[in-house]
């Protein structure tokens, strides 16, 4: 009998701890258990991701459950980024032409997948934008946010600046969007939210020459008081600037908004000069990133990254993946593959048998390998 009463007791200490274990994950918010999901895959690798995934590739466009990572590799990505630009104009395209309808329902499938999401936004620039309209077909035109033309961009947006009103009724629309990213049951779906990357460049209106370091941010945390204020608890805001291999301590708390608005650390890191140069750029950032990250709890990723059609077949095995072994990253997202422009695999190119060969290996992760995770 007191064998008996020792199984009971043990049995009901199992489900006291198992309950309190599932209180535990129901007590965060929805962004704080997608870090705790980002920092656990992170011990069994790095997730491969993909720009666009779902919308086009290399001679297809909008067909449906079609990918060129899943054509080349078998799977889809783990990760898949979208983009929020145009949303801010009342757009019903993005600023790559692609439908916002379709960038909801295609977020919300990559979840439910098992999969997990990034947002970047590209707004226009509020100082030289036109009322309404897309990019007219101008890779960069008057108005958009690679129009650098006015140093007084972002401060015009902030409060008491001529642009402040305008710029809270873009910020309601990005947020009206954001609030439609549920599943069937309500759930808000865990999102990587990346605004204002690369600000350590100059081709962006929020760019390093085109406002003062306080003024950058200033509009970081207008955005993201905006968006607490409305209730989002499903964000997970991530720090991106660009490839810069120079930081110091110093040059990079000059804009970062503090620990207690950032969860991920980003490098935007394409390959546009020599392999030499690429290299030795982005080993210098992510040996500083990684002690920055580490020393302040933070994540870490490859939030962009690419070669520009991948002139060099062998370059996802050869060049970029034994960089990306040497540091603890929970992703790397390569750039979108459109038309003649493509960053990610094309299937049956050697540059697609290449990228094959990197998803065999067990340090590298799709969505198969993520799901239930």
């Amino acid at each position: 009998m007191r064998k008996i009463y020792i199984i009971i007791g043990v049995a009901l200490l199992a489900m006291t701890a198992c309950t309190a274990a599932k209180q535990a994950k129901a007590d965060k918010t929805v962004a704080q258990q997608l870090e705790e999901r980002l920092a656990g895959l992170c011990q069994k690798g790095y997730m491969a991701g993909h720009q666009d995934d779902p919308f086009y590739g290399i001679g297809w466009a909008y067909e449906a459950g079609k990918s060129d990572v899943l054509l080349t590799v078998g799977d889809y990505p783990a990760v898949m980024g979208f983009e929020l630009g145009g949303i801010e104009m009342g757009d019903s395209k993005n600023l790559d032409s692609v439908p916002f309808t379709k960038i909801h329902d295609e977020l919300i499938a990559h979840h439910q997948r098992g999969g997990i999401v990034t947002l970047s936004w590209h707004p226009r620039n509020p100082v030289s934008t036109k009322p309404r309209g897309g990019l007219d077909g101008q890779q960069f035109p008057e108005g958009s946010s690679w129009d650098v033309t006015d140093s007084t961009v972002v401060r015009s947006v902030l409060p008491g600046g001529k642009n402040a009103e305008l710029f809270q009724t873009w910020m309601k629309r990005v947020a009206d969007f954001v609030e439609t990213l549920k599943t069937e049951d309500g759930q808000p779906v865990p999102i990587i939210f990346r605004p204002w990357h690369e600000n350590n460049g100059s081709w962006f209106w929020w760019g390093q020459k085109l406002c003062s370091d306080e003024e950058f941010k200033g509009l970081w945390n207008l955005l993201q008081d905006y968006m607490n204020e409305r209730g989002f608890t499903n964000l997970l805001w991530s720090y991106s600037p660009n490839l810069d291999g120079g930081w110091t301590t110093e040059r990079f708390m000059q804009r970062y908004p503090g620990n207690d608005r950032v969860t991920l650390i980003g490098e935007d890191a394409y390959q546009w000069g020599t392999e030499e140069d690429f290299v030795k750029q982005l080993n210098a950032d992510l040996t500083f990133l990684t002690q920055f990250a580490k020393e302040n709890g933070k994540l870490l990723a490859m939030t962009e990254c690419g070669f520009k059609n991948i002139p060099d077949s062998t370059w996802f095995t050869r060049v970029l993946k034994p960089q990306m072994d040497k540091y603890p990253i929970c992703y790397f997202l390569l750039w979108r593959n459109y038309e003649k422009e493509y960053f990610g695999p094309v299937p049956g190119a050697p540059c697609g048998n290449d990228y094959k060969k990197l998803s065999e290996a067990e340090n590298v992760l799709f969505l198969k390998d993520i799901e239930g995770k």
